[in-house]
């Protein structure tokens, strides 16, 4: 049950409002990017401390998966995605229905 209440939209932290993001989190060496798509607070470094990683994104070899289960579970919790992210989904979701 812990982990139903970090899903909340809103947590309250020292007067702070934070909003949970699915956004990208770089990884990988120079010039050999990869991404995992995690869940983190909006005002959190791009590297810093995530709260569930969802899937990962590798540019280089076009490649994403992630899972459906973690991504639509942190949606309907009220996490918003980045546009990279929603754009990547979006893409990923319409070659998969043909």
């Amino acid at each position: 049950m812990k982990r139903n209440f970090i899903f909340n939209i809103f947590l309250k932290i020292k007067n702070y409002i934070f909003m949970l993001k699915i956004r990208l989190k770089r990884t990988g060496r120079k010039n050999q990017p990869f991404y995992k798509i995690v869940l983190m607070e909006n005002l959190s470094k791009r590297d810093g401390k995530s709260i569930e990683e969802i899937g990962f994104y590798d540019p280089i070899r076009k490649l994403l998966n992630f899972d459906k289960l973690k991504l639509f579970t942190a949606l309907n919790n009220g996490a918003y995605p980045t546009d990279t992210v929603r754009h990547l989904i979006a893409r990923s979701l319409n070659q998969q229905s043909f």
